[in-house]
C-alpha cells in the first residue's frame, strides 16, 4: 500500500497526519489484518451494556456493571475498548437552567437547618425539595417538584403540572407524608429555598400538623440547595439537553420512567455501586 501511494506522488505519513491516524496505529491494523479480535465477546457485552442504560455510563461504570456479571476487567481496558467502539457518554454538556419562583416576602421565612450538612445515615431524616421548568414542544412548559432523600439520593415523591400552581408541591408533599408515617423512624426535616410555595401557609401548616421541621435556604444562596440542583442537572443532562422537544404530555412520561429508573436501576458510586432504593433494601435487611 505504501508504495502504490509513493507512485502516485504522496507520501504514506503525510496521508495519515491528514486523516489523523497515527502511523503506530495503520502499521498495527495492518499487521493484523484478517485476525480474530480476542476481545470480540468483550465488546459486544459492552456495547449491549452502554445500550441497555440508554448511553448515560461512562466507562467507569460500564466496568462496575462488567463486574457484577462476572467480568474481571480493568477501567483502563474497558476505556480503551470503548474508545475503539465510538462509545462516549456525551450527555453531560451544558448545564440546567433554574426556575425561581421567588417572589418576595409572602410568608414565613424558616430558619435554615440543615446548614449545608447534606449527609445523613438515617432514612427518611432530611429531605430537599425545588422546583424546575421545562421547555416543551410550542408554547408549552412543564414544571417538576420532586422530594429527595438526602440518606440515598432517592425521589420520595413528585409533581408534574402544566404551571407553577400551589398543588404542584402540595400533592407530593402529601404523598411523602404517607411514606414517612409508614417508615420513617426520626423526626424528618423538609428543606427547600424561599420559593413563595413553601412560604404558603398550607405549605407551613402541613408541616407543623404532621410534626416535620421546615428548613429554608438563604436567599440568593443556591449552595443552601445544591443537592436537589444536582439531581435536576443530572436529569436534564441525562435525558432532555440534545433532545428534539416533545409535547407536554411525551416529556411528563419521559421524566416518570426516568425517575423510576434513577431510583430502581442507576448505579452510585457513593452507594457501594447501588441504585437509590437497592441501597435503602440492602441497608435495611442488615439493620435487621
Amino acid at each position: 500500500m505504501a508504495f502504490e501511494l509513493k507512485e502516485e506522488g504522496y507520501r504514506l505519513k503525510d496521508i495519515l497526519v491528514i486523516v489523523g491516524i497515527p502511523e503506530s496505529t495503520y502499521h498495527y491494523h495492518v499487521k493484523n489484518f484478517g485476525k480474530e479480535d480476542p476481545d470480540r465477546e468483550l465488546k459486544e457485552v459492552i456495547t449491549e451494556l452502554f445500550k441497555a442504560f440508554h448511553e448515560r455510563y461512562g466507562y467507569k461504570r460500564i466496568t462496575k456493571e462488567l463486574k457484577k456479571s462476572a467480568w474481571c476487567i480493568n477501567h483502563k481496558k474497558v476505556y480503551r475498548l470503548m474508545r475503539e467502539l465510538g462509545l462516549k457518554c456525551v450527555k453531560f454538556m451544558r448545564k440546567s437552567r433554574r426556575y425561581n419562583s421567588y417572589k418576595g416576602k409572602v410568608g414565613k421565612v424558616a430558619k435554615n437547618r440543615l446548614s449545608r450538612r447534606f449527609s445523613t445515615p438515617i432514612p427518611f431524616q432530611k429531605l430537599v425539595t425545588d422546583i424546575t421548568e421545562f421547555k416543551c414542544l410550542g408554547e408549552e412548559k412543564l414544571y417538576l417538584n420532586p422530594l429527595l432523600d438526602l440518606y440515598n439520593g432517592e425521589i420520595i415523591a413528585f409533581g408534574i403540572k402544566k404551571r407553577p400552581t400551589l398543588d404542584l408541591v402540595m400533592e407530593p408533599l402529601k404523598k411523602t407524608i404517607e411514606v414517612l408515617g409508614a417508615q420513617a423512624t426520626y423526626r424528618t426535616t423538609i428543606h427547600s429555598d424561599q420559593g413563595w410555595h413553601y412560604q404558603h401557609n398550607q405549605w407551613v401548616r402541613t408541616l407543623k400538623e404532621n410534626k416535620v421541621f421546615q428548613s429554608m435556604s438563604r436567599k440568593a444562596t443556591c449552595a443552601d440547595n445544591a443537592s436537589i440542583e444536582n439531581f435536576f442537572g443530572i436529569l436534564k443532562q441525562e435525558m432532555y439537553y440534545g433532545e428534539k422537544l416533545v409535547s407536554y404530555e411525551e416529556l411528563k412520561r419521559q421524566i416518570e420512567e426516568y425517575i423510576y429508573w434513577y431510583n430502581h436501576i442507576r448505579s452510585k458510586e457513593k452507594l457501594a455501586g447501588f441504585s437509590p432504593v437497592e441501597y435503602r433494601t440492602q441497608t435495611s435487611q442488615l439493620a435487621a
